[in-house]
């Protein structure tokens, strides 16, 4: 890994210090990205964090950091989304709009209703293995087409994707011992 890698961890709101402490363990360059001019500083991938997608989205859109943040992805920077992440990045949103709609999935809000709001499993993860999995108030993935491909289901659920430079997991790994899903998006 070279030391030049800079990850930028998306800071507008919900669960973003724990990347942040993920980082640090794989001891990874990063930064918070709190406005529009902290795009401006040199980073080479990104993680969009848990949190409310809605709120997030429009945070985005307000500090007119949607377009240039979409512009990236296209142009293939990795980009991780966990959770409300997952959201952002998705091309459908079954109950709302689609944020910055770059991955070919459709995602599913608070999909495991209040009583399932938050559990811990542990699945097979493809190209690494069996991982820890914490859900909270997750949504999952109902449907993937074109480039995007399924990396995780949990009963029956999609939970994990990626397509091309974008990875998505419906669970929270930064919240985990485990270093492994981290590890696969800075190898990506």
């Amino acid at each position: 890994m070279g030391s030049m890698m800079t990850v930028a961890v998306l800071a507008l709101q919900g669960a973003f210090a724990e990347h942040g402490a993920m980082l640090d363990r794989l001891g990874a360059e990063h930064f918070e990205i709190r406005q529009k001019k902290d795009l401006d500083r040199h980073f080479d991938r990104l993680i969009l964090p848990g949190g409310e997608s809605t709120v997030m989205g429009k945070l985005l859109k307000d500090c007119e950091m949607l377009e240039p943040i979409r512009q990236r992805i296209l142009e293939g920077m990795p980009v991780f989304g966990t959770c409300a992440g997952l959201i952002l990045l998705a091309e459908q949103v079954e109950d709302g709009d689609a944020h910055l709609g770059t991955m070919q999935i459709r995602a599913k809000r608070n999909a495991y209703g209040r009583q399932l709001g938050s559990f811990y499993t542990e699945a097979e993860f493809q190209g690494i293995g069996t991982v820890p999995m914490t859900f909270i108030r997750a949504p999952y993935i109902d449907r993937v087409w074109g480039e995007a491909e399924v990396l995780a289901e949990v009963d029956g659920k999609i939970v994990a994707a990626r397509q091309g430079n974008q990875l998505v997991t419906a669970f929270h790994p930064e919240l985990a011992d485990s270093l492994e899903v981290h590890q696969y998006f800075l190898n990506m």
